[in-house]
Formats: structure tokens, C-alpha cells, sequence
């Protein structure tokens, strides 16, 4: 059995690698810090029972669907607190989809919505863009995640891919 201490210490360190590499490409000036993302994110996954996580793809899988949320919910506070309370639908380039070059805060609420379309038609495609874009994984810890083949997960993130940004874009 793993020292608890140094668990915590690993998952937090991968936790935070995460929040840094995701909040590096978010404009200068923006109210949410990597610090903060990662320390909510982790007081969520800390409420977990560790036995309910199969390995580290699964809990990185998990990791993204709540930074996702804390995400979201930055965006939609700060975006009421900015227009008087009247959300704006922003739209997300095409090209900001992939993982290296981020999405920015004024962008995740109209991501999170595209995002909860695509899920209502296809679970599976929702929840490989959100491990992908939310939380920075690879194709293969993906696939791992999800018990799904390599090529099931580069299909569907083909596709969804460009149904996200088609409906950004509309």
C-alpha cells in the first residue's frame, strides 16, 4: 500500500502540472489562478472515495470533469458580474480545440454548452473532448479511461472535433 502522504503529494504535483499547463495559455489579466483551480480541484477529488478511481487515467478523466466545472462556474460568475448578470455566447476557434493551445476563460462557457450538446447525442464523444481539451490527456490514457481501442478514441475525436466547431462557430 502507498504511503497516503506521498499519493497526495503525487496527485496534487499532477493536479497542478495541470492547472499551469491549461492556465499558461489563458490571456494575462484573468482572474483565475492556476493555484486556485488546482487547490478547488483537488479539495472535489478529496471528497472521493480513492478506492472509486481504477488507475491514473481514470482519475485524471475525473480531474477534468471538475476542473471543467470550477471553470464553468468562474466563467459564468465572472460573465454576470461583467454584463450586469446576461451571459454572451463567445465562440471558440476552430483551432483552439487542440490541447496545446488552450481555451480561454471567456470561451468555456460556450465550450461547456457546445459540450453538453454533444454529450446529449454521443456520452462517449463528450467525455473523450472533455478529458482531452479539461484534462490534457492523451489519446492513449483516453482510451484507457474509457475502455475503449486507441483508434475508437482518434475517430471519435475526429469527429467531434469538428462538430464542436461547426457549432462554435453557428
Amino acid at each position: 500500500m502507498p504511503d497516503p502522504a506521498a499519493l497526495t503529494e503525487a496527485v496534487y504535483a499532477e493536479l497542478r502540472a495541470l492547472a499551469q499547463s491549461y492556465m499558461r495559455h489563458q490571456r494575462p489579466g484573468h482572474t483565475l489562478q492556476a493555484t486556485a483551480l488546482v487547490n478547488e480541484a483537488f479539495l472535489r477529488l478529496a471528497r472521493a472515495n480513492p478506492d472509486a478511481f481504477n488507475d491514473r487515467a481514470h482519475f485524471m478523466a475525473v480531474a477534468a470533469t471538475a476542473m471543467r466545472q470550477i471553470l464553468v462556474n468562474h466563467a459564468e460568475a465572472r460573465g454576470a458580474a461583467k454584463r450586469g448578470g446576461d451571459a454572451q455566447r463567445m465562440h471558440l476557434d476552430a483551432a483552439a480545440a487542440e490541447v496545446g493551445q488552450g481555451v480561454s476563460l471567456e470561451d468555456i462557457a460556450a465550450v461547456d454548452e457546445a459540450l453538453r450538446r454533444l454529450e446529449a447525442l454521443d456520452t462517449r464523444k463528450g467525455r473523450i473532448v472533455e478529458a482531452k481539451i479539461f484534462g490534457g490527456l492523451t489519446h492513449q490514457e483516453i482510451a484507457d479511461a474509457l475502455g475503449v481501442s486507441l483508434t475508437t478514441v482518434e475517430s471519435d475525436w475526429r469527429m467531434a472535433k469538428a462538430w464542436l466547431a461547426k457549432e462554435l462557430r453557428a
